[in-house]
């Protein structure tokens, strides 16, 4: 029987069925004040569930513990993923309060279940019975995943050590929920307004993007600069205006680093010291060995061997890119040194006389209208799905959905796109989800979203990409797929629930179908005049693909090197999390010209939840994958040869985590890839030149 609601009371709507479209919540009726007491709801219920599990007094059976588990937290789940969305995308004062306060609870509730020791011991013991249990393969995985989790989370370590690592997963939470409002913090803070002399060699698109941000901030009639990476980057790429493009790189790479309240370099050490304790209490050395352990790459080594690899030919690509730059500097009578801001100013001029290209000439051909329909088509031309829009509540007016349904018209999900940079979201670009697919409770079907920070037009305007933000759209896109395709029976397994470092592969190998020749002929057409790109400005487009990847290389694979030497610390003490990046720096080599895309301060994938903590190399592993995935179409003459598609969606899109990816990647390709194609894709494999 349905509890009583008060008629002055209305009931909390995270707690009722939400019954709107594609079973969507109930946006305009959620406020902030809902989530602490749905949140206490859902804890209770769960930890109930759980109880019930535990104590259980049937022997165990994989009904009855695997499968109740699965079952159990259906609810906190469901608030959980909305709130979250909304911490990310639309936060406020409101959320940032809530946020602070549920993520220690949050991981006290995880440890709650995952140091459950009769619960661990019904688990063990399913998992030394295994082989008679006469389970199917995606039980048995399901199984083997379980008993790894509760393993990796200390279950069993005897009560002094649980309670310890408890302490220590509850610190960590609300260390990493503070850094990354600390980071959001300093973007929202910061806006360069500009003159009209101030705007001297930007294009009209980035004048108007600028125009637009100032607007949004209350300085009608101005221009602002924020810290939205779209709008720096295009700042930095054609400011003519030395001192200015000084001054919003050093605004860019300081954010986290300003003293203050927002200061996370405190943040960072005491992160990393209890990500060291935590692994020695579980056995391990240092957090990148247990970090690794779980991961195709398994160790520390073989990760950092493959960046080493990728590293030494990318610093000579980059040294001779840089002394390309430095002779332009010189034959224009520039008495000055190249530094980090200057490179992409003087990397644009470069291509312009290399290649008779400039991004200006480029970006009116990419309308991030234009990229969405490209997207669309080559998942249809791949995989047979359709994406029809749909007119539902959501929770921002720049959100938008679409229907997902396959070739025979089913419905496969909901699509969810919220492309534009505001206050209120999260800086970078990433793919979630509101409902996963599983089978085990009825058919559910995935509601999935992708958020990004393209710069807003002014009202009337299209909104136009850079060719890198294109890529990045098709990149989350690929994120995107990867959770829609999912097609298993248990939630454990679902979507994009795979290891760091191939997670990252149907999403970077999405980014090739950007630059096939047929889809850019179609999509890439120009925002005034509706003409297609012409063949030659093509074809220059797509003879740049590898210029200026020395320094793309070294920006991305420093961070990688940075942060697999920052977890790998045994003993990190008192660290002076700065220098450490300074000196780790000096190691490698690394060009003064070139800073690390994301210093250790604002790393928010390392220290923001720590998602890639000890794992940022993940990147260049999945390209390894990606680039040799992509061969397997390039090797048939067909971008979209339906029977290599096929086994892409069999094995990778759809399988979710039902295999081992060593073995996932060898039923797609019947091999593992070496790093050759990486190399090529990125013109790493012949000697270095501009």
């Amino acid at each position: 029987m349905a509890p009583t609601v008060s008629a002055s009371k209305p009931a909390n709507p995270l707690l009722t069925e939400w019954t709107g479209d594609f079973g969507l919540p109930p946006f305009e009726a959620v406020k902030p004040e809902h989530f602490r007491p749905a949140f206490e709801q859902a804890f209770a219920a769960h930890r109930a569930e759980i109880g019930a599990i535990a104590a259980d007094s049937a022997s165990p059976t994989f009904a009855n513990t695997v499968e109740a588990l699965e079952r159990s937290g259906q609810q906190l789940e469901r608030v959980a993923n909305l709130f979250f969305v909304l911490a990310g995308a639309d936060t406020g004062d409101a959320i940032e309060e809530i946020e602070r306060e549920i993520a220690p609870l949050l991981a006290r509730h995880n440890d709650a279940l995952y140091l459950n020791a009769e619960l661990f011991g019904r688990i063990d013991d399913l998992h030394k019975r295994r082989e008679t249990l006469g389970l199917s393969v995606e039980q048995a995985r399901v199984l083997d995943r379980y008993h790894t989790r509760f393993t990796r989370a200390g279950a069993a370590l005897d009560n002094n050590a649980k309670e310890r690592l408890a302490a220590i997963n509850e610190r960590l939470a609300s260390l990493g929920t503070q850094f990354g409002q600390n980071v959001l913090a300093d973007e929202k803070a910061y806006g360069l307004v500009l003159d009209k002399d101030d705007l001297v060699g930007l294009p009209e698109f980035a004048a108007t993007t600028a125009r637009a941000a100032a607007d949004e901030r209350g300085h009608h009639g101005k221009h602002v600069v924020t810290l939205a990476r779209s709008l720096v980057e295009t700042f930095l790429q054609f400011s003519t205006r030395r001192d200015l493009r000084e001054k919003v790189f050093n605004a860019w790479i300081m954010r986290g680093q300003g003293g203050g309240a927002t200061d996370n370099r405190a943040i960072v050490a005491e992160m990393v010291r209890l990500r060291a304790e935590r692994a020695k209490l579980l056995g391990y050395d240092t957090f990148a060995d247990y970090r690794l352990a779980d991961q195709m790459a398994k160790t520390p080594a073989a990760a950092r061997k493959l960046l080493d690899e990728v590293w030494e030919r990318a610093l000579a690509k980059a040294n001779a890119e840089r002394d390309a730059l430095q002779e332009m500097i010189a034959q224009e009578g520039g008495n000055f040194a190249l530094a980090p801001w200057d490179w992409r100013y003087y990397a644009e001029k470069l291509r312009k006389a290399k290649y008779d290209l400039d991004e200006a000439e480029i970006k009116p051909y990419f309308q991030l209208d234009r990229m969405i329909e490209a997207a669309f088509e080559s998942a249809w031309r791949l995989f047979g799905l359709s994406f029809k829009p749909v007119d539902v509540p959501l929770y921002h007016p720049d959100a938008r959905a679409w229907e997902v349904t396959d070739a025979d018209g089913r419905h496969v999900g909901l699509f969810i796109g919220d492309y534009f940079a505001r206050a209120s979201k999260h800086s970078g670009a990433w793919m979630t989800s509101l409902r996963d697919q599983q089978r085990l409770t009825g058919t559910v079907k995935p509601v999935i979203l992708n958020i990004c920070n393209f710069s807003k037009p002014a009202a009337g305007e299209p909104a136009l990409l850079s060719f890198e933000d294109a890529r990045t759209l098709f990149h989350e896109f690929g994120h995107a797929l990867h959770g829609l395709l999912s097609n298993v029976t248990y939630p454990l397994l679902a979507g994009t629930a795979v290891p760091s470092d191939f997670v990252e592969l149907p999403s970077q190998l999405y980014e090739h179908w950007l630059e096939v020749p047929e889809i850019l002929k179609k999509y890439a057409r120009h925002a005034r005049t509706n003409e297609p790109m012409p063949q030659a400005l093509l074809d220059r487009v797509l003879k740049t693909r590898t210029f200026n990847q020395g320094f793309m290389t070294v920006e991305y694979s420093a961070c990688a090197l940075v942060d697999l030497e920052l977890h790998r610390l045994q003993e990190p003490g008192t660290l002076d999390v700065i220098d450490f990046e300074k000196k780790s720096l000096e190691r490698i080599r690394m060009p003064p010209e070139i800073a690390m895309r994301h210093r250790t301060p604002h790393f928010q994938h390392l220290f923001s939840g720590g998602g890639y903590a000890a794992g940022y190399y993940s990147y260049m592993w999945s390209e390894v994958l990606d680039a040799d995935a992509f061969e397997a179409f390039e090797e048939t003459g067909d971008a979209f040869d339906p029977a290599t598609a096929k086994r892409l969606r069999e094995f990778i899109y759809s399988a979710g985590n039902l295999r081992d990816p060593a073995e996932a990647y060898k039923a797609f390709r019947g091999r593992l890839p070496t790093p050759d194609a990486l190399l090529r894709k990125r013109g790493l494999a012949e000697p270095a030149n501009t």
